[in-house]
């Protein structure tokens, strides 16, 4: 997949407020501070998410329609206590029903830290796809934090955790490595839901 045009669509919360154009949805889910929205960037190849050293900058569902064919969508990122509870509780509830309802959500790329992989909160949001049936893409970020074969390691033990079919991928903003891969990955997501669609 080649990345040609990237338009901000806008951001929501409620289903009444996002997008309406029948376009496949690949949101891209995450704890606060595990790079999510310098990776939106990196892989856009534009400065559309907002980069801050505060976590818990992004608190709706931000949509990016990518190459006129697809949404990429931020989602708020989690485990970031220091918001207004209020909040906190409208966010679970409007992205419990995004991840449960929305028909076109073509897959779920959550990121974790390659460092310390899954947390407790990382292994609810797995277990909340697996029971709504959601396709899982699954990354470890800042590969150039760690050596190798920590990476290698990391991966098979994050497979064998997850039950995944295929290993996760590994990707390093700042070297660039894995961003062809992501794309590739990404671009197999959106055919799979376009095919199931058609049947």
């Amino acid at each position: 997949m080649e990345i040609r045009e990237v338009s901000f669509r806008g951001s929501a919360l409620k289903a009444s407020d996002r997008p309406q154009e029948w376009f496949p949805h690949i949101a891209v889910a995450g704890r606060s501070n595990v790079g999510k929205s310098s990776l939106l960037n990196w892989m856009l190849r534009q400065n559309l998410a907002r980069v801050a050293k505060a976590p818990g900058k992004t608190r709706t569902l931000n949509f990016f329609l990518v190459n006129r064919s697809f949404f990429l969508v931020d989602l708020p990122g989690y485990g970031f206590a220091r918001v207004a509870r209020q909040l906190q509780e409208e966010w679970g509830r409007e992205l419990g029903s995004y991840l449960a309802n929305e028909e076109r959500l073509a897959g779920v790329v959550t990121l974790m830290d390659v460092r310390h992989g899954p947390t407790d909160l990382d292994l609810g949001l797995q277990q909340l796809l697996l029971a709504h049936g959601r396709e899982r893409l699954v990354v470890l970020t800042k590969a150039d934090k760690v050596k190798r074969g920590h990476r290698t390691s990391m991966r098979r033990a994050v497979q064998q955790q997850l039950g995944l079919t295929r290993p996760p991928l590994v990707v390093s903003v700042k070297t660039g490595e894995g961003r062809g891969e992501l794309l590739g990955r990404i671009d197999e997501l959106i055919e799979s839901w376009k095919t199931q669609r058609s049947t």
